[in-house]
């Protein structure tokens, strides 16, 4: 059963926050951190190029394909229990790779991070928002929203001051202390919730799932390393519409789904949907573009380049840790947020492409802009997800919400990315065709925060 809340909420909800805050902050900051230390594992391991992207892969492709699953565990068997579980499996992962002999070792231990990973973030959202009142979750949320933007922004940071003073594999066994800590206080802290209804599992779903979402990513990862017509793309886009279209032929049938499709009716769940997967596709490949033009045209060193992003973070974190922007929206409502936000980031990737010619100062002001979109559309959109699906059914819907943010942060990466080679290709400059690129992440943005919007405010209206 779910835990009992009194209309205040719960009364240490804040401290919890805090808690699953610092241990979602961890897995994030994994996604990126082990990027720095490539030079190091090809010295000391003699990594190969393929281990290395394997290495990287293995954790993201664990952790995007099993967020659906992991989200309807922890609804049907216990929130706590899943994040106990999943702050376990985190840090022997973590333990396991920082001790690491061989990439076998080690690619082996970052899937087993991923497992927990998964367990991680559906369940810090959902357990949120169990804790809060309505009142309070979007501000709750945004604050759940700005750590998932420093942990974007401070791997690779964090990442050069570990290796600056200790060997790789401390830059895993810092995870370590992080997590233990995280499981003393949720045994303490965290009530437990559930599903009260208690459904029974839904095996070949998570199966199919899981397979199907692997391998949708895993094309995404492989085409512009490997090409859209190489066997890797050609063998895992069919097996994942496949697998896929047999999850959705399967939740359709089946008594107790994991993933139940009459949310798709839902036009408040769309409309977020909709949005979610384009302000993702946007920002994630204007952000790997940004990498690139801040080295490859303004000549910073990847130390530099990674400092010079913190801007867009650290507006993110100003503005949802004060509570600005849970203000503003609550002001505005839902749909006008999400536009505005979406509106300000297009503005800001807009600016980095038109004015490089001016150095970092047309950078800066465009990482401005679209830290404050983010911290005004995100957690809109991520409170719009979650309020549009059943309280009971919370872990699936934040499964939801980070499978829609490796979906389309994934594809934004693919598409900007081929954008960039065309043009260059074409005869542009690598600093028009990162500009180009910008301009398509821009437009991306835009239209996405307009659809959301209107289809947002038409479910209101029809609720109404």
């Amino acid at each position: 059963m779910s835990a009992p809340q009194s209309p205040q909420g719960h009364p240490q909800r804040w401290l919890i926050l805090g808690v699953i805050c610092l241990a979602q902050l961890t897995v994030l900051l994994d996604n990126t951190v082990l990027n720095v230390a490539i030079p190091s594992l090809t010295r000391e391991l003699h990594a190969a190029t393929s281990d290395i992207q394997w290495m990287i892969n293995a954790y993201s492709l664990v952790q995007s394909g099993l967020l659906l699953t992991a989200g309807s565990a922890a609804d049907r068997y216990g929130r706590k229990k899943m994040l106990v579980a999943g702050l376990a499996l985190f840090g022997i992962g973590s333990l396991v790779a920082g001790l690491a002999g061989s990439t076998g070792q080690l690619i082996a231990a970052r899937a087993g991070m991923g497992i927990g990973g998964a367990l991680l973030l559906t369940t810090t959202l959902a357990v949120a928002m169990q804790i809060f009142t309505p009142e309070e979750q979007p501000k709750a949320i945004g604050i759940w929203s700005a750590v998932a933007a420093l942990g974007f922004a401070g791997g690779p940071l964090i990442g050069g001051v570990v290796l600056n003073h200790f060997w790789w594999g401390a830059i895993f066994l810092i995870n370590i202390p992080v997590a233990a800590l995280g499981l003393v206080a949720v045994v303490a802290l965290v009530p437990e919730s559930k599903n009260p209804q208690g459904d029974r599992p839904d095996v070949l779903g998570a199966v199919l799932s899981t397979i199907g979402m692997a391998s949708l990513v895993y094309a995404i990862i492989s085409g512009p390393r490997y090409g859209w017509t190489s066997a890797h793309v050609l063998v895992s886009v069919p097996v994942a519409v496949l697998v896929l279209g047999a999850f959705a032929w399967w939740e359709s049938r089946v008594a107790d789904p994991m993933l139940d499709v009459h949310f798709f009716r839902n036009q408040r769940f769309i409309g977020a949907v909709s949005g979610a997967v384009l302000i993702t596709f946007g920002m994630g490949g204007a952000l790997f573009l940004l990498t690139q033009h801040l080295q490859f045209v303004l000549g910073y060193g990847p130390l530099e380049a990674g400092l010079r992003t913190a801007p867009l973070a650290l507006t993110v974190v100003v503005l949802n840790f004060s509570g600005l922007s849970a203000k503003w929206s609550g002001r505005l409502g839902t749909p006008v947020s999400i536009a505005l936000g979406m509106v300000l980031m297009s503005c800001g990737l807009l600016a980095i492409a038109e004015l490089d010619s001016g150095g970092y100062a047309g950078t800066l002001l465009g990482l401005l802009l679209i830290g404050a979109g983010c911290a005004i559309a995100n957690p809109a959109m991520a409170h719009a997800i979650m309020s549009a699906i059943p309280p009971e059914k919370a872990g699936v819907g934040a499964g939801i919400n980070g499978t829609l943010a490796e979906f389309g942060n994934g594809l934004g990466v693919a598409v900007l990315g081929a954008v960039l080679s065309s043009s260059v290709a074409s005869g542009k400059s690598l600093s028009s065709g990162l500009g180009a690129g910008q301009l398509v992440g821009a437009a991306a943005v835009l239209v996405g925060g307009f659809l959301a919007a209107g289809l947002l405010r038409r479910a209101e209206r029809v609720i109404a």
